[in-house]
């Protein structure tokens, strides 16, 4: 059988945090019903496929980039980073990696298709948007409860009026991409 992992990511809009990337093997036996863009989901919704996902999936696995990486390579190549590391994770070497967009990242042993609007029109990749968002997700609830002030439970590090009034503030934090307008510090309000 032919394995072939769905793989997308998290997390590159925001100007904190770090970028999440989901690889996941469907079981062809298994089907999981409801897949979708997470984009299109509810929160409630990914958590309940997350957990499908989970248990009925061959394998699945993630990647991570924090925010200095982001800042020191710049978000397309952190966003590929995470994407190797995803696969890399993985307990198996895919055959054919399947990605959303028209860019990819190299991955050894593994052909690659590119497919734009792949987390809404492929399974595999779809359920891959999933584990992105939601442990992506996860840990800006985790990161709330450290940097308290910004509200990262609330807008998960986006750009919003209260984050960047936040930024204002108290100034950007650890966690903050300084790379990212408005948190550089060139950046004139």
């Amino acid at each position: 059988m032919e394995l072939i992992v769905g793989i997308d990511e998290a997390g590159r809009g925001p100007l904190a945090g770090p970028v999440f990337a989901g690889a996941v093997i469907l079981d062809p036996a298994k089907p999981i019903t409801g897949l979708n863009d997470s984009k299109k989901l509810s929160s409630k919704q990914r958590e309940k496929l997350f957990e499908e996902i989970k248990n009925n999936a061959l394998h699945w696995a993630f990647g991570v980039s924090e925010a200095d990486e982001i800042d020191k390579v710049n978000i397309l190549q952190a966003t590929f980073l995470a994407m190797q590391r995803a696969v890399t994770n993985l307990k198996v070497t895919p055959d054919l990696a399947l990605i959303d967009g028209n860019q990819a990242p190299k991955l050894l042993n593994c052909k690659i298709k590119m497919i734009i609007n792949g987390d809404a029109l492929e399974p595999a990749i779809s359920a891959a948007s999933i584990v992105a968002k939601v442990l992506r997700d996860q840990e800006m609830m985790r990161l709330d409860q450290l940097y308290p002030q910004y509200g990262f439970a609330k807008h998960k590090g986006y750009g919003t009026a209260a984050h960047i009034a936040a930024i204002k503030q108290f100034g950007p934090c650890e966690i903050h991409r300084r790379s990212f307008a408005p948190v550089r510090p060139d950046y004139a309000y």
